[in-house]
């Protein structure tokens, strides 16, 4: 009794093809092998209408583009609500810091606060989304108040950098860590 798939070859009688990645003349662009099983037919050759060019030539895919580069932006997020004790405000603050270990700055108060970090995204939109999501997402883990976003700006990293050269962008992230106003 023989093992394997149902029509499949037995091991080691039939030739393998490899197909690598080439460039097609007509195009120029990139290109992967063909989606057929070329055992298919003897010869390798595809059936009519599966893959096959006039002249019996092979169809070769394109490949996937690459993905688009991720780029820093740099993101302010403002929160508010009711007053909380300043101890459990930093402590929480802190913990964020230690969980996003991106976080640049936070300055606080007992009923609001400022978080400023650089975030790795494709574009503002991804950036944006994230940031949107991280004060609810780390709020029982890091044990932050109840606040709210109430602002929240995200800037590429060249304009970031021409702020601070022409002095009205926001203060440089230094000293880093976590500060009362």
């Amino acid at each position: 009794m023989r093992r394997g798939r149902r029509g499949a070859l037995p091991r080691g009688t039939a030739e393998r093809t490899l197909t690598s990645v080439g460039t097609s003349i007509q195009t120029g662009e990139e290109t992967a092998g063909t989606d057929h099983d070329e055992r298919a037919q003897p010869g390798g050759r595809p059936q009519p209408g599966e893959g096959a060019q006039p002249g019996g030539r092979l169809k070769e895919a394109p490949l996937p583009r690459e993905r688009e580069v991720s780029r820093l932006w740099h993101v302010t997020l403002s929160v508010s609500g009711k007053e909380a004790p300043l101890k459990e405000v930093r402590r929480a603050l802190e913990q964020l810091a230690h969980d996003h270990p991106f976080l640049l700055t936070s300055r606080y108060a007992n009923d609001h606060a400022e978080i400023r970090y650089w975030e790795e995204a494709r574009d503002l939109h991804d950036a944006a989304a994230v940031a949107l999501r991280l004060w609810g997402e780390h709020r029982s883990s890091a044990k932050l108040p109840p606040w709210e976003i109430v602002g929240l700006e995200v800037i590429d990293r060249e304009t970031y950098h021409q702020r601070i050269a022409e002095g009205y962008g926001p203060p440089p992230a230094s000293p880093v860590g976590v500060h009362p106003y």
